[in-house]
């Protein structure tokens, strides 16, 4: 089959051995071709704009600027732009920023080759890709309240390990302040104390480690 009748795909990944290990499974398939391939959110921009590929199998979490915020910039300088996202992350927040910046599909990298492949195939016929395991935990989302910005700001400093009057002065705001909003992010995340809460936090992509 000649390149030009190939779904052609670019591969965003920031690890080596990982992008090395993709192109080998995709170039494999005699309807496929990898024509680029980029190690963070910037350069897989700058691939799909020059190379214009059918797809784009994009890294989640990459250096200069992550997954996500590319995905958000590639569809809006090409709106039917395909994007598959590729991830060890599951939690349900990643997985809604990720559909929300427009990508897709979502495979986790644990996934094979015979699971890979078909979601390629799907993505790039103008399909969607959401595995049951991924569908469920978006379904899990509706369950909980969105935390507000400064909730997630304090939730940050708890991942420090900050004390109330230290995440306060960091903040800018009273040590009360900071005890009401832990309060309610207890809440909102259905735990009972500040380990718990940033362990889940931290499960569902709503924070990542400092």
């Amino acid at each position: 089959m000649k390149d030009e009748r190939k779904i052609r795909v670019v591969i965003a990944d920031d690890h080596f051995v990982v992008r090395m290990g993709l192109i080998a499974v995709v170039d494999s398939e005699p309807d496929m071709v990898v024509v680029g391939e980029a190690a963070d959110g910037n350069q897989a921009v700058e691939m799909f704009q020059r190379l214009n590929p059918n797809l784009v199998l994009m890294d989640l979490r990459m250096p200069v600027k992550d997954g996500i915020a590319a995905t958000r910039e590639i569809r809006s300088k090409q709106p039917n732009a395909r994007v598959l996202m590729l991830t060890t992350y599951d939690g349900d927040t990643d997985i809604h920023r990720a559909m929300e910046a427009g990508a897709q599909g979502y495979v986790l990298k644990d996934s094979t080759g015979e699971k890979l492949i078909p979601a390629l195939r799907a993505v790039a016929a103008g399909g969607k890709w959401i595995p049951k395991e991924i569908a469920t935990r978006l379904a899990s989302r509706r369950l909980f309240e969105d935390l507000t910005p400064r909730e997630l700001q304090v939730l940050q400093q708890m991942a420090k390990g900050l004390a109330n009057k230290e995440i306060g002065d960091v903040l800018n705001i009273t040590g009360h302040t900071v005890k009401d909003h832990l309060k309610s992010i207890l809440g909102k995340l259905r735990v009972t104390d500040r380990t718990e809460a940033v362990t889940v936090a931290l499960q569902r992509g709503i924070i990542q480690l400092p």
